[in-house]
């Protein structure tokens, strides 16, 4: 039976305890970095909710006046009327479909476009808030 090599034996704490980490002389203040961090990605996230929110609700009132539409659609299309004049009006019908739809898919991606450059520049500031005070707290030990 074959043994396998010895790996060494690896002591955590000593190897954390020869690194040679700078000196951190203001943990309250580096606390509250990483906080203001945490509040920034919580609003962030609100507002990402909310946006899904405003999206979901106004892809729900696209989708009742559609059928409000289909129904008016269905009547006017239910009418009498000779085969010319009955395919002009759906040619219209059908044209005035098509621009809503467009519009309404313009509207909703106009809403998440908002929604996500606004979650996006909060988390931006953030970012070079947090750089800037983790560059002034590293100025402060080497001191």
């Amino acid at each position: 039976m074959a043994t396998r090599p010895k790996t060494p034996d690896i002591d955590p704490m000593k190897m954390f305890a020869d690194m040679k980490l700078p000196n951190v002389p203001d943990v309250e203040t580096l606390l509250g970095t990483y906080r203001r961090n945490i509040e920034v990605f919580s609003q962030a996230n609100r507002v990402a909710l909310e946006g899904a929110q405003t999206v979901a609700r106004r892809h729900m009132e696209i989708l009742q006046q559609m059928v409000s539409e289909l129904a008016e659609t269905v009547k006017v299309m239910s009418e009498a009327d000779a085969p010319a004049s009955k395919a002009a009006k759906q040619a219209e019908l059908l044209k005035h479909a098509y621009e809503r739809s467009i519009a309404n898919s313009k509207e909703l991606s106009d809403l998440i476009q908002h929604a996500n450059a606004e979650a996006l520049g909060l988390l931006n500031r953030r970012f070079m808030e947090a750089m800037d005070e983790v560059k002034s707290l590293m100025e402060k030990a080497g001191k």
